[in-house]
């Protein structure tokens, strides 16, 4: 079985495939064909349910068969929740992670113990129509600086109290068994994957 993926970020895509190999299910992730010629989908909402739902559907109407969107980011308890559904483009438009992740502790100087979580939401759809969404959610706090070469995003900045390191410290299959991202596929391939 081949479950399309609406991605243009390498490091989700990675994961994405490392996920369902880990998990031994007879399923391959694809990019959908042709993404980079698909004007992109607005990302108008203001949950990661929303967006991921926006996504799914809007890129299904282009597949030849199911295709799975995310939405995933970071909410900063003493930011009100934030980056949030902006994680990706919290420091611009075109930000890149280490503007991202020097603008957050820019953000957080001088707070102590600065309570995290990764969410991540997957939304499957098929022909324009949405069949079902998936939640993941990993707790943490906030380090001072980045640790750790491995990951993307916020995730050398992403310490898990239960591995003693960041995510960034981690290799992909350990961060899997716990990341939001792993927790939303592991629900998805065990509904859909063959």
């Amino acid at each position: 079985m081949t479950l399309y993926c609406a991605t243009t970020n390498p490091g989700k895509l990675r994961e994405f495939r490392l996920a369902a190999e880990r998990l031994g299910r007879n399923v391959e992730i694809a990019t959908l064909p042709n993404l980079s010629s698909i004007d992109p989908a607005e990302e108008t909402g203001d949950t990661f349910e929303e967006n991921a739902v926006l996504k799914a559907v809007y890129y299904s109407a282009h597949a030849p068969g199911p295709l799975f969107a995310d939405d995933s980011g970071l909410e900063v308890a003493a930011l009100g929740g934030e980056p949030g559904v902006r994680s990706a483009r919290f420091a611009g438009a075109a930000a890149t992670d280490q503007a991202n992740n020097l603008l957050l502790l820019e953000k957080l100087r001088g707070l102590e113990h600065c309570v995290a979580r990764f969410v991540c939401v997957i939304a499957l759809a098929e022909r324009g129509a949405l069949l079902a969404t998936f939640r993941g959610v990993v707790e943490g706090e906030i380090l001072h600086e980045p640790r750790g070469p491995n990951g993307f995003g916020y995730d050398p900045l992403f310490f898990y109290p239960p591995f003693g390191c960041s995510f960034g410290e981690v290799s992909g299959d350990r961060k899997l068994l716990v990341s939001h991202r792993g927790q939303a596929l592991r629900q998805l391939l065990a509904a859909y994957g063959g």
